[in-house]
């Protein structure tokens, strides 16, 4: 049945001539005409029309926080460009590595917030993973076995390590990311940390690192824009962050608390649940990688499986060596050495040698 509405736009429909220069009326039959050159114009100029609808559709921003037990490690991907934001601690290394390898080909920018190993513990694993064009950090060097690591893949690729700038303003494909805070002076490791806000259309997430009391007064004073949809809270839940003012100025709607199942700190302290009250409160040691999307005005949640690694090998954290499973060296490796990996390449890409008597 046809409604009175189109009725009403067929009655009312303009002059073809008027909305086609191209199309003219023959003389004899009163036929429509196009030209053979204006009608591939116009066929061309819809095919494009259709191409920039459908990127404009898939147009999005995504946020994975990884799950990488007792540290951070945040992957944000826009428009086919990516950032990782710290790496989790050596233990994640080769599920930051299978992470990546799934989801992106290289990383436009990597960021380690501070250099505490289970912050940049990972990060290696991640450069040996996928190109990375440059590192933030508030330091450009430092004495512990995972910076030694991280400079040593970085340089090895030929990636610049810089300290940012309170106020730079990082593209992201459609996003941008603004580096809040960054204090190489400070008095504690975790108040170096590289505080950062990603904003993508109305949508926003701001990054913390393991920022502290101090940290947080100082942005409060300097008055840096802190409202963000959602909140990465800083040092797992730890009651010395995530002061009641700082939280204030945030106003989440979320908040996310990467910590380890059963970490012997006791993350996320109860004082710092209780200061998030009633905001919803999502954790990777309950639901694993955690994961938002936004189209720009709204964000949607969802828990993601964490990439399955068959052990074809067995690496010791410890000698850094990797064994075939039935290695004799492998039954006497402490559980918490044991990492399993899935082919030769990538033991070695970790930064493994071949165990000397199993010759893997």
């Amino acid at each position: 049945m046809i409604t009175s509405a189109a009725k009403k736009a067929v009655l009312n429909r303009p002059d073809r001539s008027a909305i086609c220069p191209g199309w003219t009326s023959c003389c004899s039959s009163g036929k429509p005409e196009l030209s053979e050159k204006t009608m591939w114009k116009q066929i061309l100029s819809l095919a494009l029309s259709c191409i920039l609808l459908m990127c404009v559709a898939q147009a999005e921003l995504s946020v994975h926080f990884l799950d990488v037990g007792q540290g951070d490690a945040a992957l944000v991907i826009c428009d086919g460009e990516a950032m990782l934001i710290d790496g989790g601690p050596s233990s994640a290394s080769q599920f930051v590595y299978t992470y990546l390898r799934q989801e992106v080909g290289e990383l436009s920018v990597m960021i380690a917030t501070h250099p505490h190993d289970d912050h940049i513990g990972g990060l290696a694993a991640a450069l040996n993973a996928v190109p990375v064009d440059v590192v933030y950090s508030p330091v450009t060097g430092w004495d512990s076995r995972a910076w030694q690591s991280l400079e040593k893949y970085a340089s090895a690729q030929g990636t610049p390590i810089v300290i940012p700038n309170e106020g730079d303003v990082i593209p992201l494909g459609g996003a941008e990311v603004t580096i809040l805070h960054c204090w190489p002076e400070a008095w504690t490791e975790n108040d170096m940390s590289i505080v950062l806000r990603v904003d993508y259309g109305t949508t926003s997430f701001l990054f913390t690192g393991d920022a502290e009391e101090m940290s947080e007064y100082m942005m409060l004073t300097d008055q840096v824009p802190l409202r963000a949809d959602v909140l990465k809270v800083a040092h797992h839940g730890s009651r010395y962050s995530s002061t009641p003012e700082f939280i204030e100025a945030v106003r989440p709607s979320w908040v996310v608390i990467s910590c380890g199942a059963g970490n012997t700190y006791g993350h996320p302290h109860e004082e710092t649940l209780a200061v998030l009250g009633s905001t919803q409160v999502l954790r990777t040691d309950q639901l694993g990688t955690i994961v938002f999307h936004s189209d720009g005005t709204g964000l949607r949640v969802e828990s993601a499986a964490s990439p399955v690694v068959e052990a074809v090998y067995i690496g010791n954290r410890n000698s850094m060596k990797f064994h075939y499973p039935d290695c004799p060296s492998v039954s006497d490796m402490a559980e918490h050495n044991k990492v399993s990996l899935a082919s030769r390449e990538d033991a070695i890409a970790l930064g493994y040698k071949p165990c000397g008597n199993c010759k893997p």
